[in-house]
C-alpha cells in the first residue's frame, strides 16, 4: 500500500474500525489479564501484599498517564499530517517523541530513587504495608524506560494503522508478565523467592521486551515514518507543542485518576485496609471490560484524525456510530458478569470473609455505571482527535474531582462503606451529561462544516 493510499481514507468504516481496534482489543484483554493475574498471584503472599499492590497504583497510574499522554499528542499529529500528505511533519513527529520518552523516563526514575517511600506513607503507617509498597514501586519506576518506549512506539504504530504489530508488541509484553509471575514471586524453576518484588521485575522485564519487539516493527514495518537519531537530537519546538497541546489535557485526564484513587485509598482505609484491598481488586477486574473498549477509543481517534485530515464528513459520523455501539455493548457485558457473579471474581483474588462482605455489594453497585462509561470513553475519542482534548479533560474533572470523591466522602460520613461505592453511578450520570453538550459543541464546530466541501 502506497503513501497515497493508506487504508484508513479508502476502506469500509466498520471493516477499518474492525481492522484498527480489534487487535488492540485482544492486545488490551491481555494486558487486563495479566493485571488481574498479578494481582491474584500477589494476593496469595497475604492481604497487605494486595493492599501495598493498591496503594503504589495511583503513581503507577500516573506514570502511564505521561506516557500515554505524549503519545496521544504524537498519534493525533502524526495520523493528521498522513492525512494531509505531510510526510515531513508525520516523521518530526515521531522522532520528537522518542526524545520526550527518554525525557519522562528521567522523571520517573528521580522519583523512584526520592519519592516513592514518603509516597505510600502519606496513606498509610502499617510497616508491613509499607515495606511491600515500596519494594514494588521503587523497582517499577527505576526500571520504567520500559514501559515509556512501549506505549511510544505502540502508539506509533497504532498512528498509521498498524495495529496488529501493536497488538504484537503489547501481548508479548503480557504474556512475558504472565509467565514470570509466579516464577519470581514464588521461586520456581531454580529461581530465588522474591515475593512483591518478584511481581514488580515480572512486570518491567515484560514492558522492556514488549518495547524492543515495538521498536523492531516500526523499524521494520512501518514505512509511513522514518526513526533518526539526528531528527531525535535536534527537536523542533512548534512540533513539541503541538503534540502536548494534545497531550496535555490527557496526561492532566488520566492523572486525575491517580488522584482519584489516591482519594478513595485515603476514604476507604479510614473502614479498614480490607475495603482498600476491595478497591484495588475492583479495578483490576473491571479493566476486562474498560480496556478493550480504550482498544476500540485508540483505534477510532486516527481513523477520525485522517478522516478530518481528508475532510470526509460522512466517514467521521459513520465511525462514530459503529464505535458506540461497540463501546455500550461490552459495557453492558461487563455489567452483567459483575452483578450475577461477584462471589466468584473475589475468590480469585484469595478474597476473606471480610473482602466478600465488602466487595460482592461493591461490585455490583459499581457496575450500574458502565454502560453510560462506554457511551463517555467513545465520546472522548472525538475530543482528541480533533485536538479539542480540552473537553475530555473537563468531563475527567467533573466526574472525578469535582463529583465522585467530594460525594465519596460524604457518603463515608454515613459510617457504612457499601454506601461509598454509590458515588461511582452517581459520578458517572454527571459524566454522561457534560460529554453530550460537549460533543455537540464539537460536533458542530468541527464536523458539520466538512459538508459544505464535500458538496463543492
Amino acid at each position: 500500500m502506497s503513501k497515497t493510499e493508506n487504508k484508513m481514507g479508502v476502506l469500509p468504516i466498520k471493516q477499518l474500525i474492525i481492522s484498527m481496534s480489534l487487535p488492540m482489543m485482544a492486545s488490551m484483554l491481555v494486558q487486563a489479564l495479566y493485571n488481574v493475574v498479578d494481582s491474584i498471584f500477589v494476593a496469595q503472599i497475604d492481604e497487605a501484599a494486595l493492599t501495598a499492590v493498591t496503594l503504589a497504583f495511583p503513581l503507577q497510574n500516573f506514570m502511564i498517564a505521561l506516557g500515554s499522554g505524549t503519545g496521544v499528542g504524537m498519534n493525533a499529529l502524526l495520523s493528521r499530517s498522513l492525512g494531509e500528505k505531510n510526510f515531513d511533519r508525520a516523521n518530526q513527529a515521531a522522532n520528537t517523541t522518542l526524545l520526550l520518552t527518554f525525557i519522562n523516563y528521567i522523571v520517573f526514575f528521580l522519583i523512584g530513587i526520592f519519592g516513592v517511600e514518603p509516597f505510600i506513607r502519606t496513606q498509610t503507617s502499617d510497616p508491613q504495608i509499607i515495606a511491600y509498597a515500596v519494594t514494588y514501586l521503587r523497582i517499577i519506576c527505576l526500571v520504567s524506560i520500559g514501559i515509556f518506549s512501549q506505549m511510544t512506539y505502540e502508539r506509533m504504530l497504532q498512528s498509521t494503522g498498524r495495529t496488529i504489530f501493536s497488538m504484537v508488541s503489547q501481548m508479548t509484553g503480557a504474556v512475558i508478565n504472565i509467565i514470570m509471575d509466579p516464577i519470581l514471586i514464588f521461586g520456581l524453576l531454580g529461581f530465588p523467592k522474591m515475593g512483591v518484588a518478584g511481581a514488580a521485575l515480572a512486570t518491567v522485564f515484560g514492558q522492556v521486551i514488549a518495547s524492543i519487539v515495538g521498536l523492531i516493527c516500526n523499524l521494520k514495518k512501518n514505512i509511513d515514518i522514518k526513526l533518526s537519531i539526528p531528527m531525535i537530537l535536534k527537536p523542533k519546538a512548534d512540533v513539541i507543542k503541538e503534540i502536548y497541546f494534545v497531550g496535555v489535557p490527557s496526561i492532566l485526564m488520566m492523572s486525575i485518576g491517580s488522584i482519584m484513587t489516591y482519594a478513595m485509598n485515603l476514604i476507604l482505609i479510614t473502614f479498614s485496609t480490607t475495603a482498600t484491598a476491595v478497591f484495588g481488586v475492583y479495578f483490576k477486574l473491571q479493566s476486562f471490560f474498560f480496556m478493550p473498549v480504550f482498544g476500540l477509543n485508540n483505534g477510532l481517534i486516527p481513523v477520525l484524525a485522517y478522516n478530518f485530515g481528508a475532510r470526509r464528513k460522512d466517514r467521521i459520523e459513520e465511525a462514530l456510530k459503529f464505535a458506540l455501539t461497540l463501546a455500550v455493548s461490552i459495557m453492558v457485558v461487563g455489567a452483567i458478569t459483575f452483578l450475577t457473579i461477584p462471589g466468584i471474581l473475589l475468590k480469585l483474588f484469595n478474597a476473606s470473609d471480610d473482602m466478600m462482605t465488602i466487595g460482592i455489594p461493591a461490585l455490583r453497585i459499581i457496575c450500574l455505571s458502565f454502560p453510560v462509561a462506554g457511551i463517555c470513553i467513545a465520546l472522548g475519542s472525538v475530543f482528541q482527535a480533533f485536538s479539542e482534548s480540552i473537553y475530555s479533560l473537563v468531563v475527567s474533572v467533573g466526574r472525578q474531582l469535582v463529583v465522585l470523591i467530594p460525594v465519596a466522602w460524604l457518603l463515608a460520613k454515613t459510617g457504612n462503606v457499601n454506601a461509598v461505592w454509590w458515588a461511582f453511578p452517581i459520578a458517572e450520570i454527571a459524566s454522561f451529561m457534560l460529554s453530550i453538550y460537549f460533543f455537540r459543541h464539537v460536533h458542530k464546530k468541527k464536523v458539520a462544516p466538512l459538508e459544505l466541501v464535500n458538496e463543492e
